[in-house]
């Protein structure tokens, strides 16, 4: 048959794409982080083609994946997918997204991470973050078997047969379960298990299944709990694992490589040009595979000339592994001046399939080549660089560089702890090693990865896609992170969030890269023509003086000179390019009083110049939208602003009202932040002005009615809150004029999460007093 070569590859998915299966050879499933399941049909096979149909679409990652067989009652089979949302959908594959579901399985408490159906259909079993795996029986969707005893995330779980479960565990067991939900096993393993699957009837090894994690081991097992062999060869973790029905497994990793394994040894490795292989499958009917991929494509792969991909396109998929970055925290420390140069190629042969040699190039670059057993050669896989997307500032932690080191208190009193991250890495990834390497509970895993997420947008500063919005903000007034202010894990007694006492901020921020940034649009905007709206080398020089005081927390010394050219840049320049300057401006306005008294020359305030500027243009550029909301949000930070912002209340509504609908994740985050800041201004008045209070509850109706993203949720829901310990008669209202009992209601379906629920529950005792 030969090795496997490209099939085809499946583009659509918007996100990294972490689970694939393929049920037949007609069809492929995946799932996605951008909140789909795709539905891949096979239209011709020569090449082979496949129309893409979008069969669910939610609002939050979608993690794992499985497919139950056709039945009787389901002829076309159940589409099952599971992920951060915690509710396990089960869905014809011929039904559309905005139909409902046939079924949708809730018990899990947190991010579902692994699925599997056993071979015969009957039972859906899952894993989650919540430590818990559970046994869903197919149509009888009402209750679950918990199988109980992990101490750490379920991040494998394998249907081995009708009467038996096999659990992949982060506290590094690996759990034998009957079906009726007893434990009668668990086996130590080296490390994490990340994946599991099991082996065909009298396999060579004489195993029964086999595991794989984070230490790149896979490990063959028999159901006894013996460990019968090792298989090495990757570099990095290892995600998944399949076999073929002829006993070969297949697996997918971190180091960017799907791995055919025969008899204990690898025989054939396929780079991809991502950093992750999330996941991988094997169709039984013919053996084909399919990988997803951090990249956001959908491969598939055949050792059948007949179903290979067309010459050029085989050819394109090789050129894009070729011309790949590989990120140098990958692999390592380099010395360049220690590397062969390229004659080694062609004087030395790899000493096993996969091998991975460093050359130096006569261009000064650092190129990896891989061995090919089956093609005996070398063959590309890609550049190494400094660091993917890196923003060009490091920061050196252990001895290493990194793009960004956070604090993170855990403990008040004690010296907060350094989370190191590089933007090449991934988030999850960092995420989990950090909890495991201080030892914290699994519940914070979700709750760091969002942080380490939203605190490296700034480094997309000026794109315009809303992922790409600088600065987003941690739950808190600085730039650190204690886990227990977003989300923290299940307690006896949990305090009270409500009302909202302390303002909050949006400050995160990178200094450097957003003055880089605006130098270059003050380049372009001379080279346009503009001279009269560019800044001159004096103005400049203020400029980047005015940034560094605002990085060292100096924004008092800031010159008059340097909040005019801030608000120059962002209010008069072309709207494409005020990004950078209304970044500034945000920055300025939770760190300096003097912002809230300036006026300019011409006797204007911060609150006439801002609306007048266009940023709250509703055709306008949304990320200056955003912005602008953040500015008037850490206005609230100050004495000054808020006595700014008290008075400008109504010019403030006003201009907000239109965006309370939004879809924009980052500008609705922004809105519910200055929501809760003029509810605590409120708070602080002797009488609160009722007119206010009532304008803002009715506006975070209409927002709790539409908002799908978590933390603008709970930031609606803090706000909402904190407007009814007000007073009794706003609570009527909340109740009598605004629906707002079915708002919460709608929010709480929508956001199944812990924090959001424990919100619901104090405006529920609040409203029913």
């Amino acid at each position: 048959m030969g090795d496997y070569k490209l099939s085809a590859s499946l583009e659509g998915h918007e996100d990294d794409v972490r689970s694939v299966s393929f049920p037949h050879h007609s069809f492929v499933v995946s799932a996605s982080r951008d909140a789909t399941v795709r539905l891949w049909k096979l239209l011709s096979s020569t090449p082979p083609t496949y129309d893409s149909t979008l069969t669910s679409h939610g609002s939050a990652f979608i993690n794992s994946l499985a497919f139950v067989p056709p039945s009787s009652g389901y002829p076309d089979g159940l589409i099952v997918s599971g992920g951060q949302d915690t509710i396990i959908e089960v869905r014809q594959p011929s039904k559309a997204p905005q139909d409902n579901a046939d079924a949708l399985l809730l018990g899990h408490t947190s991010n579902v991470c692994a699925l599997d159906v056993s071979e015969d259909g009957s039972m859906i079993i899952s894993g989650g973050w919540d430590y818990d795996a559970r046994i869903w029986q197919v149509g009888k969707w009402e209750s679950s078997t918990v199988l109980q005893g992990h101490t750490a995330a379920v991040w494998a779980v394998l249907a081995y047969d009708k009467g038996t479960i096999i659990t992949g565990c982060a506290d590094k067991q690996i759990r034998v379960f009957l079906a009726s939900g007893k434990l009668i096993r668990s086996t130590k393993t080296g490390d994490v298990v990340r994946a599991l699957c099991r082996l065909p009837p009298k396999h060579p090894s004489g195993a029964h299944f086999a595991s794989a994690g984070n230490d790149a081991v896979i490990r063959l097992w028999t159901l006894e709990g013996r460990e019968v062999s090792q298989l090495h060869g990757h570099e990095n973790f290892i995600y998944c694992l399949a076999a073929s029905p002829d006993g070969q497994i297949v697996s997918s990793s971190e180091d960017r490589t799907v791995r055919i394994w025969n008899n204990g040894e690898c025989i054939q490795t396929i780079t991809h040009p991502a950093i992750s292989v999330w996941s991988v499958a094997v169709c039984r009917d013919n053996g084909d595979i399919v990988t997803g991929a951090s990249d956001r494509v959908v491969r598939i792969f055949t050792r059948s000339k007949d179903r290979q991909a067309e010459a050029s396109a085989i050819q394109a998929f090789s050129d894009s592994v070729k011309s790949s970055s590989i990120p140098q925290q990958t692999v390592g420390n380099i010395n360049k001046e220690k590397l062969p140069g390229s004659e080694f190629l062609t004087q030395r042969s790899g000493t096993k399939e996969g091998q991975v040699q460093m050359i130096s190039e006569a261009n000064g670059n650092v190129s990896a080549y891989q061995w090919s057993t089956a093609a005996n050669t070398w063959i590309n896989i890609g550049t190494v660089v400094d660091a993917t997307g890196s923003s060009g500032r490091k920061i050196t932690h252990e001895g290493k560089d990194y793009d960004y080191v956070f604090d993170v208190d855990i403990e008040e009193g004690k010296p907060p702890l350094k989370l190191p991250y590089n933007l090449s890495q991934n988030p999850y990834e960092v995420a989990r090693k950090f909890c495991e390497d201080n030892k914290l509970p699994i519940t914070y895993l979700d709750q760091v990865t969002n942080f380490i997420v939203q605190n490296t947008q700034g480094a997309t500063i000026g794109q315009e896609s809303q992922a790409a919005a600088p600065g987003a903000d941690p739950w808190g007034s600085e730039n650190r992170y204690r886990p227990g202010e977003i989300s923290p894990p299940p307690a006896v007694s949990r305090p009270k969030v409500l009302p909202q006492k302390e303002y909050l901020d949006i400050t995160t921020a990178n200094h450097k890269i957003i003055f880089k940034k605006l130098k270059e649009f003050n380049q372009q905007i001379i080279d346009d023509g503009h001279k009269d709206l560019s800044l001159n080398p004096a103005d400049l020089a203020v400029l980047e003086t005015t940034v560094a005081q605002l990085e060292k927390g100096a924004a008092e010394s800031i010159e008059p000179l340097g909040l005019e050219l801030v608000l120059k840049t962002a209010t008069t320049w072309p709207a494409d390019k005020r990004l950078p300057g209304l970044d500034l401006l945000r920055l300025l306005t939770a760190a300096s009083g003097p912002v809230a008294s300036f006026s300019s020359p011409a006797g204007e305030s911060l609150m006439t110049i801002l609306p007048a500027s266009g940023a709250f243009d509703p055709k306008g550029p949304i990320n200056n939208t955003m912005m602008a909301v953040r500015a008037l949000a850490n206005l609230l930070k100050t004495e000054p602003g808020r006595a700014l912002a008290d008075a400008s209340f109504e010019t403030i509504h006003n201009l907000i009202k239109p965006f309370i609908t939004s879809s924009n994740r980052n500008l609705i985050i922004a809105l519910t932040t200055l929501y809760i800041n003029f509810s605590i201004l409120l708070a602080q008045e002797e009488s609160p002005n009722a007119d206010r209070v009532l304008t803002l509850l009715d506006d975070l109706t209409g927002v709790l009615k539409t908002a799908t993203d978590s933390e603008a949720v709970y930031r609606a829901l803090v706000a909402a809150g904190s407007l009814l310990w007000l007073g009794r008669d706003f609570c009527e209202a909340a109740r009598d004029v605004f629906d707002f009992e079915k708002a919460v209601k709608v929010a709480e379906e929508r956001v199944r999460e812990p924090r959001v629920r424990n919100v619901v529950e104090e405006i529920r005792e609040k409203l029913g007093e």
